[in-house]
């Protein structure tokens, strides 16, 4: 029942013997390999991946599971998901996953990587496998590991060990075949009076067979009295033998089983039975049977399952298992074989002495441990834990306890799905800005406007400078939207004010720096919007801690701001920056800040210390006063675009816009944000036109007011009549305004939380590449701001 995929022999060259054999195998077993023509076979490897998807999705019916396997169908999983983002995919490996500090070598790195993240469900034959994907993902792509697997943009693809098995039964019970007991007999006589030592391997070079040789002699070196009572018998399969690497390999083997026999041979026997070639199942489960020690040593191994057939044919004998702490198996079988590390010869030789003299009472119980683990934990439970058990055979009752991994995946990320905010509708926004006579765009710079870069910090083949910079691409679009006289752009970002003037002077636009203190027409000169935050005393006291924790974190730095002291970490190791941080801010707060009106704002890779109340929520209405003063407004405004990556105590800003209350707001594909500026109390946010307030709750929605300002601009006729509480708050809004004004350097009070007259339909909240907001929609990367503002340029006349 299985559907071929053809593939080309250039293709298979390329693809099979050139990239999968001779880059990804060596690199996952901690061996780098280069060749010229990496690109045609990295193309190759695609190609082939993309033939793959092709047969799968011509074939795929609704409900199937698709599983991908081995470092050969890396590429498959983003295929698949491409095609049909619903499909149940999962990927296995058979092989190790290594460090990310090797796999990082690979110019492949990340491509691979983000194709195998488009999974559901990653699988690895141990923890530490699993631990070092993880780990790659985070260093390498700057994502964010959990203990459930890795994390981006809200999307979570789980990963976990599934240590693999074997048929057991069907050793055992070939153990009653005449044939295996014929072979048993056969091989008891001709090794009558010595301990039979056996090595399984394939010929190849991560399979330790020269180091496991050289033991062996080692061994009958120190212990001179076992000479003519042990014989190791190795058998070596053949493979890629028209490779000269492993041309080279077979001979240095044959030289050193050539000399050691030489040596401590006789006329009659030799210690050494090496066999280049395979045995039949039968066979095989004869010399499984009668051996007293097995010695495996792998180099590097993804599981080694020629320990699980030894210890499942040892039911009579209980043998000793010696093991490489380097295969996979050593997780699972290390509490009952002797655990060794292949490259200390004289350890594996002093195992070798402990192994032949073990006493029966603790064969016996290391036996126990590992045959209750070969036969409880199979291949069939292995298939039925990953995937489905009804899709496994000879699954038993009491394995039906074991769910479907991949399934209760699926289901748990269909959840997440739905608590992930819905992308923005680039359409409709546009149809809306274009509908409306007074818009306001709000942007946030790093990482909204500024250059696309990777999770290394590089940009254009270079390491990207400290200060960021504007993406160019938006340089046209924004000054069209900026020379529309019907719209509004404000800039609004943590930066400080040289950072913003070198980037944006040239449009016609408002500057609001460091989160809205300091605000500026890009013609005119800086004000401070909120001066009553200006007190600097804390910042010495601040700098030492941040000066030391910059000097014990290689590539870390802190930026000295006007109203702030950042430190920021995103170009330090992610693991260390962030327990750095974690140290940092018990410092921060165990000392100079414990007793001040501080705020200590974490951020993805930075920790901020301003002053409280600092928002670019709290500034808003500032600012908003500011600009209707200096336009003169006419008309409200009544469309707001809000975009950006800003820190979670900043996003203030997104629920000051909600033109209804938080705790009235039906919007079931996010969380309701508290009301950061107590308007239930002072009466400041306007209600949805049209809506109908339950009465118990009306004295939650009251309208805003217009201040002294708006009243002379735009008359009562356009505003419903003030009830009395909104004329109480006019007179604190006015107030406010009038001490505000008091200042040249300051701005115009609360004046702008008056000019809008915004509709629900009308006002588009958007963060930038977060998983977690209290905005309405998301924008996955700084790309899709650029198609956004494009679009909008484009509906300018």
């Amino acid at each position: 029942r299985c559907i071929p995929v053809f593939l080309d022999e250039d293709t298979v060259h390329q693809y099979y013997n050139g990239y999968c054999n001779n880059v990804l195998w060596p690199l996952f077993h901690y061996r780098l390999s280069t060749t010229r023509s990496f690109q045609s076979q990295f193309d190759a490897y695609k190609r082939a991946n993309h033939m793959f998807a092709d047969v799968v999705n011509e074939h795929y019916e609704e409900g199937d599971v698709v599983w991908c396997h081995d470092y050969h169908l890396m590429f498959l999983p983003k295929c698949l998901k491409e095609h049909n983002s619903k499909m149940k995919v999962g990927w296995f490996l058979h092989t190790p996953f290594p460090s990310s500090e090797i796999h990082r070598m690979l110019p492949s790195r990340s491509d691979l990587l983000r194709s195998v993240l488009a999974a559901d469900l990653v699988g690895f034959h141990t923890y530490d496998y699993a631990r070092h994907f993880v780990s790659a993902c985070t260093r390498i792509l700057g994502l964010e590991g959990t203990p459930e697997g890795v994390e981006d943009q809200g999307r979570l693809t789980r990963v976990a060990a599934f240590p693999i098995g074997i048929d057991s039964d069907r050793f055992i019970r070939a153990l009653e075949l005449p044939k295996v007991k014929e072979s048993m007999k056969d091989l008891k006589e001709r090794f009558a009076g010595r301990k039979l030592m056996l090595g399984v391997d394939r010929l190849d070079m991560i399979k330790g067979i020269p180091q496991k040789i050289l033991a062996f002699e080692a061994f009958l070196e120190e212990n001179p009295q076992w000479r003519e009572k042990v014989v190791l018998l190795q058998i070596a399969v053949p493979t890629r033998t028209d490779v000269p690497e492993y041309q080279k390999l077979t001979s240095q083997v044959h030289e050193i089983v050539g000399r050691i026999n030489g040596k401590f041979g006789t006329l009659t026997s030799v210690p050494i039975h090496h066999l280049d070639r395979s045995l039949d199942f039968t066979a095989l489960c004869a010399l499984y049977a009668v051996t007293d020690v097995a010695l495996v040593t792998s180099l590097r191994d993804g599981m080694n399952l020629v320990s699980y057939e030894f210890v499942a044919c040892q039911a009579a004998k209980k043998g000793v298992l010696i093991l490489s702490e380097f295969a996979g198996a050593a997780q699972s079988l290390g509490a009952g074989a002797l655990l060794v590390n292949p490259w200390n010869i004289s350890d594996v030789a002093t195992s070798i002495r402990y192994a032949l003299n073990m006493s029966e009472d603790e064969r016996e119980k290391r036996f126990h441990h590992n045959f209750m683990h070969v036969t409880t934990h199979t291949s069939q439970e292995w298939a039925a834990t990953f995937v489905s058990y009804s899709l496994a055979k000879n699954i038993s009752h009491a394995e039906s306890r074991w769910c479907s991994e991949l399934n209760d995946t699926v289901v748990e990320a269909q959840l997440r799905t739905r608590q992930v905010l819905p992308v923005l509708p680039i359409d409709t926004a546009v149809s809306r800005y274009t509908c409306s006579h007074n818009r306001l765009l709000i942007l946030g710079f790093n990482g909204s406007l500024t250059e696309p870069v990777d999770s290394s910090g590089r940009r254009g083949g270079q390491i990207r400078e400290l200060e960021p910079r504007l993406n160019p691409e938006l340089k046209e679009p924004l000054k069209k939207l900026c020379g529309d006289e019907k719209t509004t752009v404000i800039v609004l970002s943590g930066s400080d004010r040289s950072v913003l003037d070198n980037n944006f002077e040239e449009f016609n636009m408002w500057l609001a720096a460091e989160n809205g203190m300091f605000l500026r027409l890009t013609s005119g000169d800086w004000m401070t919007t909120m001066p009553e935050n200006l007190n600097m005393d804390w910042v010495d006291s601040v700098k030492h801690v941040f000066e030391y924790f910059t000097e014990r974190t290689p590539r870390s730095h802190f930026e000295l701001r006007e109203t702030s002291l950042v430190w920021n970490y995103k170009y330090a190791d992610v693991e260390f920056g962030r327990l750095q941080a974690r140290d940092l801010l018990q410092h921060l707060w165990t000392g100079p800040i414990s007793n001040a009106a501080l705020d200590v704002v974490h951020g993805g890779r930075s920790v901020e210390v301003r002053a409280v109340g600092v928002t670019k929520g709290a500034a808003i209405d500032r600012i908003l006063g500011e600009i209707v003063h200096n336009k003169n407004m006419k008309a409200p405004i009544d469309y707001v675009l809000c975009i950006g990556h800003f820190l979670n105590k900043d996003e203030d800003i997104y629920s000051f816009f909600e033109p209804e209350l938080p705790a009235m707001t039906h919007i079931s594909s996010r969380a309701t944000s508290p009301d950061p500026y107590g308007y239930a109390s002072r009466g400041s946010k306007p209600k949805l036109p049209g809506s109908r307030t339950p009465k118990s709750q009306a004295h939650l929605m009251k309208q805003r007011s217009l201040s002294t300002l708006e009243r002379s601009n735009f008359g009562t006729s356009s505003w419903r009549q003030l009830g009395r509480d909104d004329r109480a708050s006019s007179a604190s809004a006015s107030a406010d305004g009038a001490a505000a004004s008091s200042s040249s350097s300051s701005s115009r009070g609360h004046e702008g939380s008056s000019v809008l007259d915004l509709k629900g339909e009308n006002y588009f909240s958007c963060a930038v590449s977060k998983k977690r907001t209290n905005a309405r929609y998301l924008l996955r990367s700084s790309s899709d701001v650029v198609e956004l503002l494009k679009e909008l340029a484009d509906t300018v006349p």
